[in-house]
């Protein structure tokens, strides 16, 4: 297993929270929204299980990789996770939520082109990889406020982050590197591009993904897949405990289920 938090440079991109309780066992691999960052969703390491290793992604220009290029492409958020976990023989679940759902499909394309595919992704809020974005937000049009006014509409961000000149200074401009990939992204080759099982969950009521754009995943993959939706919009595990406690449910039954078959 590689010992992430043992390299400086290799922990700015990837954040070991903790390994699996057993040797070789399963870890969990979360990516950022747009706009996101590792800290927001370590949040959730008392929600997830015990049992299950986890590792957050810190995209470049924020955080402690805030001098690291600004990514343009979407290969520029992948290929380091790619580059680092391609000779890590722990099994993997890739879990993203709004663009992260993108970037998990990549990063699990990447992994099974090395030979070592990820056992499931979990989606969160996110179009299918062949389909283009539904609600592009267009920031290369858009003034700071008008950007600002735009994230605090989706959710996902400290208003009070926003709100301060000097702090909404500082990660405006990985946010608008994140929304220019989100909006241009689409690969027209992701029908069965995939070979494990998906499973797909969202907000019934998400005015920026439509519920039926999280069935188009079905095609993506040869394995099963696993549609649900919750009460609420484009973030509705933050919306409520109820809705955060069933989603880390789901991610609990998907880490229990694929620990199960890869034990037998």
């Amino acid at each position: 297993m590689t010992e992430f938090g043992n390299n400086a440079a290799a922990s700015e991109v990837l954040w070991e929270l903790r390994s699996p309780s057993a040797p070789g066992g399963l870890s969990l691999l979360i990516l950022p929204h747009a706009g996101g960052n590792a800290h927001y969703y370590a949040q959730w390491e008392d929600h997830l299980p015990r049992d299950v290793g986890l590792l957050v992604a810190q995209y470049p220009g924020r955080g402690s990789r805030f001098t690291d290029d600004l990514p343009e492409s979407v290969d520029d958020l992948v290929a380091p996770i790619v580059s680092l976990l391609a000779g890590d023989r722990r099994d993997l679940v890739v879990l993203g939520h709004s663009m992260g759902t993108l970037v998990a499909y990549e990063v699990a394309r990447g992994l099974s082109a090395a030979g070592r595919p990820p056992v499931a992704l979990i989606g969160s809020a996110c179009r299918a990889p062949f389909l283009p974005n539904p609600s592009p937000v267009l920031p290369e049009t858009l003034s700071d406020e008008e950007l600002v006014e735009a994230i605090k509409a989706r959710g996902g961000t400290d208003h009070e982050i926003l709100d301060e000149p000097e702090l909404r200074e500082i990660i405006l401009p990985s946010i608008r590197a994140d929304f220019s990939i989100d909006d241009a992204y689409r690969r027209d080759d992701a029908v069965r591009s995939l070979h494990l099982p998906l499973t797909i969950v969202g907000g019934e009521s998400d005015p920026i993904v439509p519920v039926g754009d999280l069935v188009e995943w079905r095609d993506v993959t040869q394995g099963e897949t696993c549609v649900e939706t919750l009460p609420g919009g484009h973030f509705y595990f933050d919306e409520s405990e109820e809705n955060l406690a069933r989603f880390m449910e789901i991610i609990g039954s998907v880490t229990a289920s694929m620990t199960a078959v890869h034990a037998s």
